[in-house]
C-alpha cells in the first residue's frame, strides 16, 4: 500500500503530467513507478536520505529496462518537486545512470503467428493483424475509431495517435481494411474504458494467444523486421512505426536470417 506522505506529491505530479498533455499511458507509467517505489522507501518523499535512495533502488530485483525507466520516473518527479516548491533538494540525483540494454529485436514467427490467427476470435483476429501487419501499439489498438479510416488513391490508411501525441498514416492490407469497414460505427474496439477496450486489456487478450515468450509487444517487432526486409529502407520503417529517430526503430528490426546467411556463405 502507498504510504500516505506520498499521496499527494504523487496526485501533484500527474496533475502536472496532464497539464503539459503527456498521454495517458505515460501517466499511468509513472503512477505505477511511484507508488510501487514509495511502497519500498516509505515514510515521507522529502525526507529519503540520498543515500537510502541510492541502497533501495540498488537492491531492486527487476530487468535493466524495468530499472532504467524507474529512474528516468524518480528523477523527473524529484527535479518538479524542486522546481515546484515541494523541496529544497532533487535526491534522485545522485541516483547512478543505468545503461540501456543492447537491442534484441524478437518479431513473432510466422509459425506462431498463423496458430495464433487460427486459434483467435474474429475481433482478437483484427487485433492480431493491426498489431503483426501493420506495427500498432496495444493503446494504438485500442482507441483506433471507425473515423480514422481513410480511403486515399491507392486503397485504405488507418491514421493512428501514437506515443507522444506523434500521428502517422499506416497502409491497410485490402481484406483488413474490408473487415474494419464492416464494423458498426464507433471504436472498432468498443469497451467500458471510455468507450473503448482498455489497452491493458488488449494486450491481455492477445497474449493469451500467443505461446511463451511471444507477446503483443513482439508482433509489433515482426511488422517493423518485414517492412524493412521488403524496403531495405529504415526511414520508411521509422515514418510507419512512428518513431521520432532512426535509433528508435533500430531495436525493433532484426535483420533478416536469409541475408546473415548469404553473407557467410558469400564470403565463405
Amino acid at each position: 500500500m502507498t504510504p500516505s506522505p506520498w499521496h499527494h506529491p504523487i496526485a501533484d505530479y500527474l496533475d502536472y503530467l496532464r497539464a503539459g498533455g503527456a498521454p495517458r499511458t505515460t501517466i499511468d507509467l509513472r503512477r505505477q513507478h511511484l507508488q510501487f517505489l514509495a511502497r519500498h522507501f516509505g515514510g515521507s518523499p522529502w525526507t529519503i536520505p540520498a543515500t537510502r535512495m541510492v541502497q533501495v533502488f540498488g537492491a531492486l530485483e527487476c530487468a535493466q529496462e524495468t530499472r532504467r525507466s524507474r529512474r528516468t520516473t524518480l528523477r523527473a518527479f524529484y527535479l518538479w518537486a524542486v522546481e515546484s516548491g515541494h523541496t529544497a533538494t532533487n535526491t534522485a540525483a545522485s541516483l547512478p545512470k543505468v545503461r540501456a540494454t543492447k537491442p534484441n529485436p524478437r518479431p513473432v514467427p510466422d509459425v506462431v503467428y498463423a496458430v495464433a490467427l487460427d486459434a483467435a476470435k474474429p475481433r482478437e483476429r483484427l487485433m492480431l493483424r493491426l498489431a503483426a501487419e501493420c506495427g500498432l501499439r496495444r493503446t494504438e489498438v485500442a482507441t483506433a475509431h471507425c473515423d480514422h479510416l481513410i480511403q486515399d488513391l491507392d486503397g485504405w490508411t488507418i491514421h493512428v495517435i501514437g506515443k507522444g501525441r506523434r500521428e502517422r498514416d499506416v497502409p491497410l492490407p485490402p481484406d483488413l481494411a474490408r473487415d474494419l469497414r464492416a464494423l458498426p460505427y464507433g471504436y472498432l474496439f468498443p469497451g467500458s474504458d471510455d468507450g473503448h477496450l482498455s489497452p491493458r486489456w488488449v494486450g491481455t487478450l492477445l497474449s493469451r494467444l500467443l505461446p511463451g515468450i511471444w507477446t503483443m509487444h513482439k508482433l509489433r517487432h515482426r511488422a517493423l523486421t518485414r517492412w524493412y526486409a521488403v524496403e531495405k529502407d529504415i526511414y520508411t520503417v521509422r515514418d510507419l512505426a512512428g518513431h521520432g529517430s532512426i535509433a528508435a526503430t533500430e531495436p525493433y528490426v532484426q535483420t533478416p536470417h536469409e541475408a546473415r546467411r548469404r553473407t557467410v556463405e558469400a564470403a565463405a
